[in-house]
């Protein structure tokens, strides 16, 4: 019982992020991605700072630095930079690459074994999120392909090595740190690369807010809870609910056709996810538990 409320926590996590891009397109200023992410993550950090009052301490700022790099500044770099050089199908498909690289991750790092059951799932789910998103005639951009892909190594490598390295520190502490470091990461490349905002209107002040708060914050307490607890395949799996939840999304806001092919795709998506948390056994000894400082 435990173990599902664990894995339904940290499944709310990629399912709101499914709700970014709506948000982003139809709430946010336009052609700003470096911004919006900076946005994104340094006022939710220093919020979170505030109420725990706890900095790092010694090798735990390099630490600290590194995975708010991995896991915010290069890969929320590298997603918005696919985004804009191809197609969104093509761009969820290339990211869908991800669970794959955290299995053969955690097998040099943390030494858990490799599964063909896993792997297997990850294909599978990996095809889903093709079928869902790709249409017929795509452009393929060299550059966006390789940006993609690096943006799924680094969520890789931060998925991993978050819970490779785990501090003598409360989660709310832990998440704090990683998107405050995340985001003073990004404004200087926020500062050098892109024109200041315009004036921002109440539509903007809410996507912002959002996106910081429940996107950002709150979501990231979730998806590291989920990675001290689960196994890194079980968790990278559920990031295939992220383009599957946009997709519904779309659907059900923007009206969006959803045709049966993508209907189909959808459900071989979420059984790929139900499988490869049904059959994980843990190949860890236990969950790794924050301080409750």
């Amino acid at each position: 019982m435990a173990r599902k409320l664990d894995i339904l926590l940290t499944a709310l996590a990629p399912t709101i992020w499914g709700s970014s891009y709506l948000i982003t397109t139809e709430m946010l200023p336009a052609e700003y991605p470096l911004t919006v992410a900076m946005l994104r993550a340094l006022p939710a950090g220093l919020l979170l700072l505030l109420l725990v009052r706890q900095l790092p301490k010694g090798i735990w700022w390099l630490k600290v630095f590194i995975l708010g790099a991995l896991n915010f500044s290069l890969f929320w770099w590298m997603l918005f930079e696919a985004a804009y050089r191809l197609p969104g199908g093509v761009a969820a498909t290339v990211g869908a690459i991800q669970p794959l690289f955290v299995i053969f991750l955690a097998r040099a790092v943390l030494g858990t074994s490799i599964r063909f059951f896993s792997v297997l799932m990850a294909v599978t789910g990996m095809a889903g999120v093709a079928l869902l998103t790709l249409s017929h005639s795509v452009t393929l951009d060299p550059i966006g392909i390789a940006v993609g892909l690096a943006g799924a190594i680094s969520m890789a490598c931060g998925t991993v090595l978050s819970r490779h390295w785990q501090p003598k520190a409360s989660l709310l502490t832990f998440t704090a740190w990683q998107l405050t470091a995340g985001g003073i990461l990004l404004f200087p490349a926020a500062l050098f690369f892109e024109p200041p905002l315009p004036a921002l209107n109440s539509t903007n002040v809410m996507g912002f807010a959002y996106l910081g708060l429940l996107g950002g914050a709150i979501t990231y307490i979730l998806w590291f809870r989920g990675i001290a607890k689960l196994e890194p395949a079980v968790v990278s799996s559920l990031g295939f609910l992220s383009p599957t939840a946009a997709v519904i999304l779309g659907w059900i806001i923007l009206d969006q056709n959803l045709s049966p092919w993508q209907i189909l795709s959808i459900i071989i998506v979420l059984i790929s996810v139900w499988l490869s948390q049904k059959k994980f056994k843990t190949s860890l000894q236990a969950p790794i538990a924050f301080s409750a400082k």
